[in-house]
């Protein structure tokens, strides 16, 4: 039924999805703690995804309980995450004051020894890193990118950042006027 949703934008198939899931997906929804009025608007949310992004479902893949209820999920928790964003009202205007003159050599000196961590990494680490937080991709799309299996790149970058933090808590700032040894 799907698959003709989707290859043939077949308006009663979707009809009979929606009919059979909508009010599934919004009681999975409430039990998994939304109230009833966010689950039924996610649901919304849900069910017109279903119907723009049919022509994406792989029957081989998952049944459509799984996608769509994976579609649910997902649509929660970018809605918690949405909610718990700071309103732009809430957010600071006008220029911020600038730094002490201290604290701006000390983001400095952070920021070349945090340099310097990174360029001390295994080189299959590195990639990661900068993949990950210089280039601002996700875990799953360094995965699609390099082939690797998530779990890999998820150890990868753990480690990584168990480096780093390692090296910046033992790596002390050299005191101004130092040996610089």
């Amino acid at each position: 039924m799907l698959v003709s949703v989707g290859r043939d934008r077949d308006r009663e198939a979707f009809a009979e999805l929606f009919e059979r899931f909508a009010p599934r997906v919004k009681a999975f929804l409430i039990r998994t703690g939304l109230t009833p009025g966010l689950a039924e608007d996610c649901m919304q949310d849900v069910m017109v995804t279903l119907w723009r992004k049919a022509h994406l479902y792989d029957p081989t893949r998952a049944t459509v309980s799984t996608w769509l209820f994976t579609i649910a999920r997902n649509r929660k928790i970018d809605m918690i995450r949405k909610s718990r964003r700071p309103e732009p009202e809430d957010l600071p205007w006008g220029p911020e004051p600038e730094p002490a003159q201290a604290e701006a050599l000390a983001l400095r000196e952070d920021s070349r020894r945090l340099a310097e961590a990174v360029a001390q990494l295994p080189p299959k680490q590195r990639d990661l890193i900068e993949r990950a937080f210089y280039g601002d991709l996700s875990h799953s799309e360094i995965a699609a990118e390099t082939g690797l299996p998530l779990g890999t790149i998820k150890s990868r970058i753990r480690l990584a950042i168990d480096r780093l933090r390692h090296a910046m808590d033992t790596d002390p700032p050299r005191a101004a006027g130092g040996s610089g040894k």
